[in-house]
């Protein structure tokens, strides 16, 4: 197992945002609980998914809700422990390890938080990629594993536990409503899986490939290069479009932030406008009426003075903004994987293209 350093994890914040494709919820309040854990003296184990016996049980934990929501009340690091340990005392036995059900954003630090307390490893995968709105998006959904039990925990310390579901949608659509219900955030321990599940499933090294990310990004601050060409030469990403941000709509419901951001393009891109429209993450890039990008590859909004990542809850008037395409990975470019996190998963009328292929 590697133990991660302080920096380390300063990284991963830096990366898991990169990565949350807008979504995930900000990586900030969750770096902060970081920094008090090891000030006190935590550490957390990071292993490798094929360090898991198959027989293994490990924990897939994730903050739920609105990102604007999540943005607005501050972490408690106890509070996903606590869907960990609500897991527990459903099954009768304890966890090996724990892991984020999605690496973007700030659900790529809440396992952190849950092995800080618990005193497990943190293992080196999601079932994500990134960051997606609705429990069914995932690896484990593709594969048609399990989709319960599942517990939640709300800030006030109610719990609920759904111990079955007809299938994923029908997760995603009772825990939604509980998460509504707890003021659209909840601490939330998803079905477990198998150590067997992890490795043949679970999309390996995303933890570490956003700590690798957030270190180039912070090396590129300090050599003063630009960290939007060192993000698209370190994950392979392409250029998009680059303009100043020029209306932003948002809205949140059923426990979701939906909208739109309107950009008019700037230098090379000046004579055309672009809209993005978000279901938490960015999910479509219009110009010109027609689609220039769509999920399941990553849309990362990039603001041009900082090179940070824009969350679809922090995107206002007035940015000076790039935004790229990263690729997404293999599992969600198959046809079953479109079903679940294509276009028309989400109600667009329009077949999946990669920006890779043209």
């Amino acid at each position: 197992m590697r133990q991660l350093s302080a920096d380390d994890i300063e990284a991963l914040a830096v990366g898991a945002w990169i990565l949350g494709a807008g979504g995930g919820g900000s990586p900030y309040h969750g770096l902060l609980n970081m920094r008090r854990l090891y000030r006190e003296g935590a550490r957390i184990s990071l292993m490798q998914p094929d360090e898991l016996e198959d027989q293994d049980d490990v924990a897939v934990v994730s903050m739920m809700g609105a990102p604007l929501v999540i943005l607005e009340r501050l972490v408690d690091a106890r509070q996903i422990a606590r869907a960990v340990e609500a897991m527990q005392e459903y099954l009768g036995r304890r966890f090996r390890a724990v892991m984020a059900i999605e690496i973007g954003g700030g659900n790529g630090i809440q396992p952190l938080m849950a092995a800080a307390h618990l005193g497990i490893p943190v293992v080196d995968a999601d079932a994500m990629g990134r960051a997606y709105p609705e429990a069914q998006m995932t690896s484990f959904a593709v594969a048609n594993l399990a989709p319960a039990p599942l517990t939640s925990v709300d800030p006030r310390g109610t719990e609920a536990i759904i111990s079955r579901a007809a299938s994923w949608k029908w997760m995603e659509r009772a825990s939604r409503k509980l998460c509504t219900e707890f003021g659209s955030i909840a601490a939330t321990c998803k079905a477990p899986r198998t150590g067997a599940e992890v490795k043949r499933w679970g999309i390996g090294g995303t933890t570490s490939q956003a700590i690798r990310l957030g270190e180039a990004v912070q090396s590129a601050h300090r050599r003063h290069e630009d960290p939007i060409e060192v993000i698209l030469r370190t994950e392979r990403g392409k250029r998009l479009f680059a303009g100043k941000v020029t209306a932003v709509e948002r809205r949140t419901t059923e426990g979701f932030l939906r909208g739109r951001t309107a950009i008019q393009g700037l230098g090379a891109d000046r004579d055309t406008a672009a809209e993005i429209e978000f279901q938490n993450e960015w999910l479509v890039v219009w110009r010109d009426r027609a689609p220039l990008a769509s999920t399941p590859e990553l849309i990362c909004v990039i603001d041009n003075d900082t090179g940070e990542a824009i969350g679809t809850e922090l995107v206002r008037y007035g940015q000076r903004v790039t935004v790229i395409a990263v690729p997404s990975p293999l599992i969600f470019l198959t046809p079953a994987g479109l079903a679940y996190v294509g276009p028309r998963a989400f109600g667009y009328d329009f077949d999946f293209h990669s920006v890779f292929d043209a």
